[in-house]
């Protein structure tokens, strides 16, 4: 998108070149605190969206790896950012809704909620407080608090597909917990309003404006793609087959609104799940 609109593009990256010649980079090593000397000066806005998926089996070791991915990478990236002579105007680093942890479904959270409790909400909050540092140095830092991302190149809906398709999908637990989504094609253009609009300042929660529970995403995800959906998943068979994550990822949840987005004129291209869920799914690329 950005490369289409003709801004000079870099991917900071652990390889030396990213496949793409439009798109230059920079090599850095989070576990080592190595990142290219001075190849970060002059740019106008610098995104980081780095860190190991919360989507595999939580592990004493996996989640380390999964803190350590996100708090080691953002505090290199910042210490280098404010050392710079020609610092960028904006820094959005990613972070996450679990920054409130899971609470009931009448629950409706934005902005102003307060840090939650458990595994996601402490690195959510370690994620967030590694940007600390630019706030001295008059760099604009947005947190972007990333809901259930529907893409069909991974996370929660790849893991969906194969059970839906084969026809024996269904509602997780009591189905009551609330999915607080957003479409990957919409976050783009959630980070072009980010970068216009400056006023725009600290934590900004992306998902759409119409959470579902559980049982009306496995509704709607069953009438787009045509399959029944009358096979419901016991808890207990969540919990021991995925432990802590499946607890927290797919029993637990949050309602969340995107008031800061909403405040400052945004509008969402994929407000509607089922619309969004037929782009997604009838994508070829997923069939």
């Amino acid at each position: 998108m950005f490369v289409a609109q003709g801004h000079h593009v870099a991917v900071i990256t652990r390889r030396s070149s990213y496949g793409q010649p439009q798109v230059s980079t920079i090599v850095w090593d989070p576990e080592l605190n190595f990142i290219e000397n001075g190849q970060l000066e002059g740019f106008d806005v610098i995104i980081h969206l780095a860190g190991a998926s919360v989507g595999e089996y939580w592990s004493k070791k996996y989640k380390k790896i999964i803190l350590e991915s996100r708090v080691r990478s953002t505090r290199l990236l910042c210490e280098t950012i404010s050392k710079l002579k020609s610092k960028p105007k904006l820094l959005i680093c990613a972070s996450a809704i679990g920054y409130y942890g899971n609470h009931a479904p009448n629950e409706v959270l934005d902005e102003n909620s307060p840090n939650g409790e458990g595994f996601l909400a402490d690195i959510c909050r370690q994620w967030e407080a590694g940007t600390e540092l630019l706030r001295e140095s008059n760099v604009r830092v947005v947190c972007m608090r990333l809901g259930v991302v529907l893409s069909k190149a991974g996370g929660a809906l790849a893991k969906m597909w194969q059970p839906f398709q084969w026809g024996v999908g269904g509602v997780l637990g009591n189905g009551r917990q609330m999915i607080s989504w957003v479409a990957l094609d919409e976050i783009p253009y959630v980070v072009e309003h980010v970068i216009k609009n400056e006023q725009i300042k600290g934590a900004v929660n992306v998902v759409s404006p119409q959470a579902v529970s559980n049982a009306e995403f496995t509704k709607v995800l069953g009438e787009v793609i045509h399959r029944p959906t009358f096979l419901p998943v016991p808890g207990f068979a969540i919990r021991l087959l995925f432990g802590e994550m499946g607890q927290n990822l797919l029993l637990e949840g949050s309602h969340v609104l995107p008031s800061r987005l909403r405040e400052s004129g945004y509008q969402f291209r994929h407000a509607d799940l089922k619309t969004a869920l037929k782009e997604v799914i009838h994508s070829p690329s997923l069939l």
